[in-house]
C-alpha cells in the first residue's frame, strides 16, 4: 500500500503484521497499541520522528532506521537547491510560463560560504560537492570531535558555533535531526544574525524552522530567501505562512527520493527487518522493555 492513510487505515494495515517497513507514516502510540502482532518497525530513511519510539519500547517493538541510506541523494539535491536559489531558476521558469522573459542577475556559488547545521551522512557528502564549486564550508554540530574525521577526502570543514556560522554564511543548509533541542532552532533571533543576502536551505525537518518567523524575515529583507524541501505540515496547507512570499520556494520533500535510494532502502530495510526479527537489529533506535511473543 502507498499514500497517506488515516488512523483507521493504518491500524487495519498493521493487523496481523509482525514487521513493518515504513516511510513517513505517523506511527503514534495509539496506532502501535492497536497493532497487537507488531514486533519490528524499520524506517526507510534516517529520521524517525514520525514513530513514537518510547511507546514502541514500552510495547516491546524494536524501531530501526537506515542511517546514511539516502545521503548521496540528499547531498546532490542540496546542491541543486543552492544552484536554483543562487540563479533564481524557479522564478525564471515561472516568469516564462506566465509570458514574461525574466533577466535578473543571479549569483555564483564560487567564493560563497556554506554553513552546515549538523554533520551527519548527508552533510559530510555535501562538503566535497560544495568545495568542487569553490565554496568555503563551515559546520556547527554536536558530533564528537573524534568522529569528525569521517568526512570524504577533500571535504575541509571548519567547525564553529551556531552564532558564528549564521553570521558568516551566505547559505545556511540544515542537516540535523528533529529533537526538542532543534525544534524551532531557526527563529526570528537566528534570522537576525544572518546576512541580509543569505539564503536558508532545509532538507531535514520542517519543524526545525519557525515558519512564521521565516516568512516575516524574507518579506522584511532580514534574509534574502529560502529553499525548503520540508515543511511543518505536509502537503503544504493553503494557509501556510510560507505561501506567496517572494524569495521562498517550497518543494515536495524530494531530497532522498531517487530510484537508487529507494532501491537501497528496500534492500537494506528488508535486511534490517530480518535481523530485528532474529533479535539482532543493526540500527535500533530504542530498547524494548519487553519482548512481544
Amino acid at each position: 500500500m502507498t499514500g497517506r492513510r488515516d488512523l483507521a487505515e493504518l491500524v487495519a494495515a498493521l493487523q496481523g503484521i509482525e514487521a513493518a517497513l515504513v516511510a513517513n507514516e505517523p506511527l503514534t502510540a495509539e496506532v502501535l497499541e492497536a497493532a497487537a502482532s507488531l514486533r519490528v518497525v524499520v524506517r526507510t530513511g534516517v529520521g524517525y520522528d514520525s514513530v513514537d519510539v518510547d511507546a514502541a519500547a514500552r510495547l516491546g517493538i524494536t524501531v530501526s532506521n537506515l542511517p546514511g541510506i539516502n545521503a548521496n541523494a540528499v547531498a546532490e539535491y542540496t546542491l541543486g537547491l543552492l544552484l536554483a536559489a543562487a540563479r533564481r531558476l524557479v522564478q525564471s521558469a515561472a516568469g516564462v510560463a506566465a509570458g514574461r522573459w525574466p533577466r535578473e542577475d543571479g549569483h555564483e556559488l564560487r567564493g560563497a560560504t556554506l554553513g552546515l547545521i549538523g554533520y551527519g551522512a548527508s552533510a559530510r557528502l555535501v562538503a566535497p560537492l560544495a568545495h568542487a564549486f569553490g565554496m568555503t564550508v563551515l559546520c556547527t554540530t554536536g558530533v564528537p570531535e573524534a568522529e569528525r574525521a569521517a568526512a570524504p577526502a577533500g571535504a575541509a570543514v571548519r567547525f564553529v558555533g551556531l552564532d558564528e556560522l549564521l553570521a558568516a554564511s551566505d547559505y545556511v543548509s540544515v542537516h540535523t535531526a528533529l529533537s526538542e533541542r532543534s525544534r524551532g532552532l531557526l527563529d526570528a533571533a537566528a534570522f537576525r544574525r544572518m546576512k541580509p543576502t543569505a539564503v536558508l536551505v532545509n532538507t531535514a525537518r520542517g519543524a526545525i524552522v519557525d515558519e512564521p518567523a521565516l516568512a516575516r524575515a524574507v518579506r522584511d529583507g532580514v534574509i534574502a530567501g529560502a529553499a525548503l524541501d520540508v515543511a511543518c505540515e505536509e502537503p503544504l496547507p493553503a494557509d501556510s505562512p510560507l505561501r506567496d512570499v517572494d524569495g521562498i520556494v517550497v518543494y515536495s520533500h524530494l531530497a532522498g527520493q531517487t530510484a537508487e535510494a529507494r532501491r537501497a532502502a528496500g534492500l537494506e530495510g528488508a535486511a534490517e527487518l530480518v535481523a530485528s526479527l532474529a533479535g539482532t537489529p543493526r540500527f535500533a533506535v530504542n530498547t524494548p522493555m519487553e519482548v512481544r511473543a
